[in-house]
């Protein structure tokens, strides 16, 4: 029995490496950072759906008020409640911005379970421009955004980029910053080179207004946890295109623990689970880390050959040292990321947080607790 879990624990090492080393290949091939210029400058209206503040929320917005683009943009800044602090944090740029077509929107009315998009469709009758950009209060932007992504448009359903996590400053974020420095982009990478991307990655979106009509408004979303992917998803079945640019955006967290980061995660993989079934069964094969150290825990108890544990040892490394150049590349340096024992570790979390999705149905968002239903739409507890 132990040898043959032993020798099942090496197929799925083999399995994972070999998905492990794809991923890395893909993400060697894409012109990750690489600049390109589209042509065309459209209006552009950035809708900013907002909750709170931290320390870091004032650059970010201010982000999106220094771009360098020569057509028309429109800034709408949304947030529930007047009381929010951080109204203040808008008043104050748009004192230090006064020539820019900006402005704050109390959007008071809750229309639907997603309090994220109530707010956009009370921005929404205030859009002027053909084009919409959709962005996360977090995302700071490089000047030069707006001229990037905008023209990307023309012919395009949607327009996507990555995005890190750009401060990981405590132990458990570094858990995080793995995961969506190293492991989430290559996994979107490795998943287009299956089928057409037919979802939307939620920190910045950009896409032509008249696609948001086409799928009904942002009320079409009012009940959807995961309104990104849903939206890219609902363009796509229209027969929109939807594409992927080389852009990459910083997101920015306040510190949180391994109890927030915990729950962070969790919502990411309940909310995939109820998205993509099938295939978020199947990503455990893309866990590079647990089934080598399962292989290694089995052949410890049942023995091996020596070739064994050479392949078991060169899995891991090749793993680890995967997962350390793909944070690299996506920071866009060549510096050492350090923290190499925290790829493996973060796998075995990974295999709980997997296992733990399949066992509720209750999310933490923006401070509320729901329940997620079938195809994935929120009821508040």
């Amino acid at each position: 029995m132990g040898i043959a879990l032993r020798d099942f624990f090496l197929v799925l090492t083999a399995v994972s490496f070999a998905l492990t080393f794809w991923r890395w290949r893909l993400s060697r091939r894409f012109p990750l950072h690489q600049r390109q210029k589209p042509s065309g400058t459209p209006g552009v209206t950035c809708l900013k759906p907002l909750k709170g503040c931290d320390a870091e929320t004032k650059e970010c917005l201010r982000s999106w008020l220094c771009q360098d683009y020569a057509g028309p943009v429109q800034l709408l800044f949304g947030v529930a409640s007047a009381e929010d602090p951080v109204c203040d944090v808008v008043r104050k740029l748009l004192a230090e911005f006064p020539a820019a077509d900006a402005e704050l929107v109390i959007c008071p009315k809750q229309l639907g379970a997603n309090a994220k998009v109530s707010t956009l469709q009370q921005l929404e009758p205030l859009v002027k421009h053909p084009v919409l950009m959709i962005s996360d209060a977090d995302t700071q932007v490089p000047a030069n955004f707006l001229a990037e992504m905008a023209p990307r448009t023309a012919g395009a359903g949607l327009v996507n980029c990555f995005y890190r996590l750009a401060n990981p400053t405590t132990l458990a974020m570094r858990w995080e910053a793995v995961a969506v420095n190293a492991d989430f982009w290559t996994s979107v990478l490795q998943a287009i080179q299956l089928k057409k991307m037919d979802f939307a990655l939620g920190a910045v979106m950009t896409l032509p207004a008249a696609e948001l009509k086409g799928i009904g408004g942002f009320a079409a979303l009012a009940d959807c946890l995961a309104d990104d992917y849903q939206l890219g998803h609902r363009i796509a079945a229209n027969g929109r295109p939807i594409d992927l640019a080389p852009m990459v955006v910083d997101c920015w967290e306040k510190p949180a623990g391994w109890g927030e980061v915990w729950r962070h995660q969790l919502r990411w993989a309940r909310t995939i689970r109820f998205c993509q079934p099938g295939p978020f069964f199947f990503s455990v094969l893309n866990n590079g880390g647990i089934w080598v150290l399962f292989l290694f825990v089995s052949m410890a108890a049942a023995g091996g050959p020596v070739w064994m544990w050479a392949v078991a040892a060169a899995a891991l490394g090749f793993r680890i040292g995967s997962a350390q150049t793909q944070q690299g590349r996506m920071r866009g340096d060549d510096r050492q990321v350090g923290y190499a024992w925290m790829v493996p570790a973060k796998d075995m979390l990974d295999f709980f947080i997997w296992a733990a999705a399949f066992w509720g149905n209750r999310v933490e968002w923006r401070g509320e607790r729901y329940r997620v239903r079938a195809g994935g739409r929120l009821e508040r507890e």
